[in-house]
């Protein structure tokens, strides 16, 4: 299994679990928008930690990292999710989780996934919301290159696709006041750095600093937060302004 980085989330222990299960919620939430049988395309798939959520469809887990991948009980491809060695219109169904602003350039990624869905096929990226995440203005995730709020998400999308549905993800008030709490954490850590110093560190410096602060911080574990669960995350149309990620369905 991979290290914990703040790359991709690979483990519910320690303090971990609110992150853990907002990520598996995101795939038992949007398996239904996906259709009910067809090959499905788990891109920026991870360690594949919900894939049996989208039982019984078969699915194809695809990520940049092959130790990520190890294991995994299914088909699994190494690759550049902007390059996909797929050929086209090979797959019902595509789901992508928390991996389409780890790219610089999303608009690849959309082509390639257009590409290789079938005509009648459907399309999910789960995203965090900027605008409850981190910092509006800032993106403090040195493994992030873009954030999107529901706007900046719904242009991106239309650019490759005609059908365009965005959708939201919310937590309950227990789930909230871990998010309260993340962020009273971060606003005093940014406080460290009035000056923004941050910003002139080299991209891999930083991640590398994110991995170690991360890893300190989940130690704290929170007897509250460990109780939170698949069932404190409801999929709903709005308001997409308090969404803690957002949910792009797109058909071609």
């Amino acid at each position: 299994m991979s290290s914990v980085t703040g790359e991709r989330v690979s483990t519910a222990g320690d303090g971990f679990n609110p992150t853990w299960q907002r990520h598996v919620a995101a795939y038992s939430l949007c398996a239904h928008l996906l259709p009910d049988q067809g090959k499905v395309l788990d891109l920026g798939c991870g360690v594949g930690h919900s894939f049996h959520l989208l039982a019984p469809r078969e699915t194809t887990g695809f990520d940049a990292d092959p130790q990520a991948l190890e294991g995994q009980a299914r088909e699994t491809v190494v690759g550049d999710m902007r390059a996909l060695p797929f050929e086209d219109a090979s797959f019902q169904a595509v789901l992508c989780v928390q991996a389409i602003e780890h790219v610089p350039d999303p608009e690849r990624v959309l082509g390639q996934v257009r590409r290789v869905l079938d005509i009648d096929g459907t399309a999910v990226f789960v995203t965090p919301n900027r605008l409850t995440f981190g910092q509006p203005d800032e993106i403090i995730d040195p493994y992030h290159y873009i954030e999107y709020d529901p706007e900046q998400l719904r242009s991106l999308m239309a650019a490759g696709f005609r059908d365009v549905r965005i959708l939201g993800i919310f937590g309950s008030p227990r789930q909230l006041e871990f998010v309260i709490g993340e962020h009273r954490r971060l606003d005093a850590l940014l406080r460290l750095d009035p000056l923004h110093l941050r910003r002139f560190v080299p991209r891999l410096a930083r991640q590398r600093l994110y991995d170690a602060s991360l890893r300190l911080a989940r130690r704290r574990v929170d007897p509250a937060a460990q109780e939170i669960g698949v069932e404190d995350f409801t999929l709903a149309e709005g308001p997409l302004g308090q969404a803690l990620d957002l949910v792009a369905v797109v058909r071609r």
